[in-house]
């Protein structure tokens, strides 16, 4: 019961604010004593990693299943999609992939892994004439951090605003177009972008 309670405190904080926060933090969420937690997460390596192995396995069947497309351009989407929804919408996802002292083997595993995956998607993709042919596989890391940096900067007023910028992405990633993709949602009006201006310089200084 408390280690469950200990689980989602832990899950809503690092989908916030990333892996910064504390064991202290998480127990003051979850309404338990300090005490409490570290009875059975001696240390945040263990917290970090009950919550996100299961998470780091979705990534790995998530490119597996993207290479199952005979369309590349159509895997290739369904890869990004995925990816960027899952690291866009969860700060602390996003810091254990991108660069982080936790889960430091089941990292490598995780490279060894996906890595020849999203290569092969990335050549089968260029074969057929879909993707620019001057990706790289290597550039999927970034275009993740670029989504979660869009997400991060104008969360706080629009929440799903970061997917109109990877619309914008994509575009630019295929080899040839006839039209454009079509973008989620609208882009931020002054006020809006006055706000996550305001909240974005708030935070930095914090």
């Amino acid at each position: 019961m408390n280690r469950d309670r200990i689980l989602k405190a832990a899950y809503e904080l690092f989908a916030a604010k990333g892996l910064g926060v504390t064991l202290d933090d998480v127990a003051h969420h979850a309404r338990l004593g300090v005490g409490t937690v570290y009875r059975r997460f001696p240390n945040k390596e263990s917290l970090v990693e009950a919550l996100f192995e299961q998470r780091i396995i979705e990534l790995i069947e998530i490119a597996r299943i993207s290479l199952t497309f005979e369309d590349g351009w159509e895997g290739f989407l369904f890869l990004m999609g995925n990816l960027l929804t899952l690291e866009a919408e969860n700060r602390g996802l996003r810091d254990v992939i991108l660069g982080s002292e936790y889960l430091k083997q089941r990292l490598t595993d995780l490279k060894v892994e996906v890595g020849p995956l999203i290569e092969a998607l990335v050549a089968t993709a260029q074969e057929q004439g879909f993707l620019r042919p001057d990706f790289r596989a290597n550039d999927v890391p970034v275009l993740m951090a670029m989504a979660g940096a869009a997400q991060e900067y104008c969360g706080v007023v629009s929440p799903a605003i970061w997917k109109r910028f990877v619309a914008i992405l994509l575009d630019g990633l295929k080899a040839s177009r006839e039209s454009i993709t079509p973008m989620s949602g609208d882009a931020l009006d002054p006020e809006q972008l006055h706000q996550a201006m305001v909240q974005w310089k708030t935070r930095r200084h914090a």
